[in-house]
């Protein structure tokens, strides 16, 4: 990936011109909801998530990532950051909402998942009343929630994809890779649902590498789907990534101007460029979100 650093200043410069002097939300709930997922383990998904949030907040936005992978929550591994209480205490009323959520690097707030998200489709009317009411608490202050789910097809990662306003897939250019996103975006496709699926291409070679992979996928999709999928971004093949994981820091803030870093900079760019799509009569952020959540739980 070339360095495109000085056009990427720009980008960023103009955007924060664009947040200074800006007025609060004037509508509850309107935070933008991002799912990422991806068809098998391993390619990077929360570390994306992660970074790209991170990216997010540099650029003025309000964050909160909440780790929605069942059985693999990570998020808080990946901070260095140890969690002291999960969703698990607040379906079970033991802590507020403001006691679950934590602060990770660059004050990011997030929520940690685990266990407790499996409650989360079995809940009575009366706790799922709390937990809504809870959620709606802080996420009016929100401008995205970023939902990590859990690689692969399952049915909680599939409700969480086809209730968001959008669903990142990450992939990389691994043939098994490319084969199982493909996998996941045909039965997400399947389901009837309507959420805009874009790429995410990580530890690509180069930028060509990176194009080829998207069009294996994105060609197909339309071939075979009658789906038309972007390609929102690629990540560079960096080894600045696997150092800044072991030592448990992400890499925007490790190494803020690694090719990493810069890509994943770009790609929050093209974001928050992106519309929430316009459904009449819908209710809108996380209330929507949770609309369709249950209604697909049911």
């Amino acid at each position: 990936m070339t360095d495109q650093a000085h056009s990427l200043r720009q980008l960023v410069s103009a955007q924060r011109s664009e947040n200074v002097g800006m007025s609060p939300k004037t509508s509850a709930g309107s935070a933008k909801i991002i799912t990422v997922t991806s068809g098998k383990g391993g390619v990077g998904k929360s570390n994306f998530s992660l970074n790209f949030a991170l990216a997010l907040q540099s650029m003025g936005k309000k964050v909160l990532v909440f780790d929605a992978d069942i059985g693999m929550a990570n998020i808080d591994v990946l901070m260095g950051v140890s969690s002291r209480y999960s969703l698990y205490h607040l379906l079970r009323r033991e802590k507020s909402m403001e006691d679950v959520i934590q602060y990770g690097p660059e004050q990011l707030a997030f929520i940690a998942g685990g266990s407790g998200l499996a409650d989360l489709f079995s809940l009575s009317d009366s706790d799922m009343n709390y937990f809504l009411d809870q959620l709606e608490r802080i996420s009016s202050d929100m401008d995205y929630i970023i939902f990590d789910t859990g690689a692969g097809l399952s049915k909680e990662n599939m409700r969480f994809i086809t209730s968001a306003d959008h669903c990142y897939v990450v992939t990389t250019p691994e043939p098994t890779s490319i084969t199982d996103a493909y996998a996941l975006i045909k039965v997400v496709h399947g389901t009837g649902s309507r959420v805009p699926l874009s790429l995410i291409v990580n530890r690509a070679g180069d930028e060509r590498e990176a194009r080829e992979a998207a069009d294996k996928i994105m060609l197909t999709a339309r071939r075979f789907l009658d789906l038309d999928m972007q390609l929102l971004g690629s990540i560079a093949d960096d080894p600045h990534v696997g150092q800044a994981v072991k030592r448990q820091v992400p890499f925007t803030v490790a190494f803020p101007k690694c090719d990493a870093a810069s890509d994943v900079r770009r790609i929050a760019l093209r974001s928050m460029a992106s519309p929430v799509p316009a459904e009449p009569d819908a209710p809108k952020g996380i209330k929507g979100f949770m609309h369709r959540l249950l209604k697909r739980t049911k």
